[in-house]
């Protein structure tokens, strides 16, 4: 079908900005996300981008001086690339370049073996499997869900956009016909031994994870991982799932799994805090075997869950992964007393660092990649600053962000929220977006520090901390410019044995300039104690 595009143009500081506006034109995000790279690589480009036009982006691009007036007025089904060259010609030529770099990227995802255009024609093809991955634009993916459960398929459902209505009626299909219903937006699984979505290389060991929470999966499994303690399964059952609604029907199907395995003798319960008649429904399942199960309802009421003989509640994730290793290696101890004697510590680090601030610096400012780890840092900064933490994943009853794009005061944004994913890769995947707005961070006065996350293993960014260093070292390099020290703080959620490795990619990351911490808990709880104490 034949596209409309027009093209626009404005200049600033002698650069020259130009978009191009593609209606209703649809590509994967993975394609834009190239295209955008290539697009940068060519001679005089500066910078370049290619988005779907949501509001979020909108703001990004006016942010990054690539916003005309034209593209105020696209809309979210509208594709905007946009150039800022040196030259009009140069910028002429790239767009020039686009189609052709679309298709390119999409002919080349399509290249290689077979691959099967429906469920049915996969099962034609491999007759023995039993999970299904669907990962399409959220108003397939009920469809595809419901063909894969019909045909006698866990599904592991990493699309979102689905209905609440959709996925009760698909969760209830699912418990009735024995069969997973792992999702939507479940980003993490890992069924023996095998890593779907974003997972890590994990050992095998004794404890079954269930989790209503993706990187917080993450995060506990490779914490456990770097004290030799391993899993036998680790079922990430979406956000929604521990809803009044929903009922927590397959975190409840996952734990008489796990129940059953022989091969379990720990379990691990990982959530944003539940409705409580879901807390009362997951309780009476605990109850009903003597397994030892952690739970940790982050930021939640534990006072319910602390009263159940088999039960150990645990605070945060980094707690819920000390104390899972402490009963599988039958250790004795107070681990509240090991966690005391590490908050000593991090609070002298605290007041050495917060001496290299001067009096505006104020703020701490989080960019966070997993929805999770954003949530336990704003869990840790309630206890620590006096005033409020703002957030686009804001805390229950606390403070909201009026503009998600721009911070105010204390923030924590997770980049990984539908507003900033809708037409851009997950920032698992592209750390485009998280270095504009570090950038962005570095050049407000009051700023003080910046807390990152890094997640790798499998499915994210072959080597975030190159593409991160070096924005990081820019942004330290811009406040001492400006006769400002600028800290940054982050943990790596992952293991030596992923991709990335988890030495080498800390290692980049303290030679950026980073102070790289042992877990997202310690770096939120750094980060606190220096604008805080």
């Amino acid at each position: 079908m034949y596209v409309v595009s027009f093209v626009f143009e404005k200049i600033e500081s002698e650069m020259i900005t130009k978009t191009l506006i593609k209606p209703s034109e649809y590509h994967d995000s993975v394609s834009l996300m190239l295209t955008a790279r290539e697009l940068s690589k060519l001679d005089g480009v500066r910078d370049a981008a290619v988005v779907m036009a949501t509001e979020a982006n909108k703001s990004i691009l006016a942010e990054a001086g690539l916003l005309t007036d034209e593209v105020k007025s696209a809309t979210p089904n509208d594709l905007v690339i946009a150039v800022s060259s040196e030259s009009e010609s140069s910028a002429d030529a790239a767009l020039q370049k686009v189609d052709s770099l679309l298709k390119k990227k999409t002919t080349s995802s399509e290249a290689g073996v077979f691959q099967s255009k429906t469920i049915r024609g996969a099962l034609a093809s491999h007759a023995d499997a039993n999970v299904a991955v669907i990962s399409v634009a959220g108003r397939y993916a009920t469809d595809e869900a419901w063909d894969a459960l019909t045909h006698g398929l866990h599904v592991l459902l990493f699309s979102d956009n689905v209905s609440l209505e959709d996925e009760i009626a698909l969760k209830k299909y699912a418990r009735d016909h024995g069969l997973l219903l792992m999702g939507p937006g479940a980003g993490t699984t890992i069924l023996n031994n095998v890593a779907l979505g974003f997972a890590n290389a994990l050992p095998a060991g004794p404890v079954g994870i269930v989790s209503a929470a993706g990187t917080g999966l993450q995060e506990v499994s490779t914490l456990l991982a770097r004290r030799g303690v391993g899993i036998t399964q680790g079922i990430g059952t979406g956000g929604r799932d521990l809803k009044k609604e929903v009922g927590g029907i397959m975190m409840l199907e996952a734990i008489k799994a796990l129940q059953l395995d022989p091969t379990t003798a720990v379990l691990t319960l990982i959530s944003k805090p539940p409705a409580d008649e879901v807390v009362q429904a997951i309780l009476a399942q605990v109850s009903a075997s003597d397994k030892p199960t952690v739970i940790c309802f982050l930021g939640g009421n534990m006072d319910s869950v602390a009263k159940i003989p088999n039960v150990i509640p645990a605070r945060t994730l980094y707690e819920c992964a000390l104390l899972t290793a402490q009963v599988v290696n039958s250790e004795s101890g107070e681990i509240k007393n090991y966690l005391a004697a590490e908050n000593a510590c991090l609070k002298k680090q605290a007041n050495t660092l917060r001496k290299k601030l001067n009096l505006n610096q104020r703020y701490l400012r989080g960019l966070f990649s997993g929805g999770t780890l954003c949530y336990e840092a704003q869990v840790i900064w309630k206890d620590i600053l006096d005033s409020p933490v703002y957030s686009n994943a804001p805390l229950p009853n606390e403070s909201a962000l009026l503009d998600s794009t721009k911070s105010y005061q204390h923030t924590a944004v997770d980049l990984g929220e539908e507003e900033f994913t809708v037409g851009r890769p997950h920032p698992m995947i592209d750390n485009d977006l998280r270095i504009r707005r570090l950038l962005q961070e570095a050049r407000d006065p009051e700023t003080a520090v910046i807390m990152l996350d890094v997640v790798i293993g499998y499915g994210a960014h072959p080597d975030p901390a190159s593409e991160l260093g070096s924005a990081i070292e820019e942004a330290i390099s811009l406040g001492q410019s400006q006769k400002r020290e600028l800290l940054v703080i982050a943990s790596v959620t992952g293991t030596e044995d992923d991709p990335q490795s988890l030495s080498r990619t800390t290692s980049n990351l303290e030679r950026a300039g980073v102070i790289v911490l042992n877990s997202n808990s310690a770096a939120a709880r750094l980060s606190g104690l220096i604008v805080g104490g």
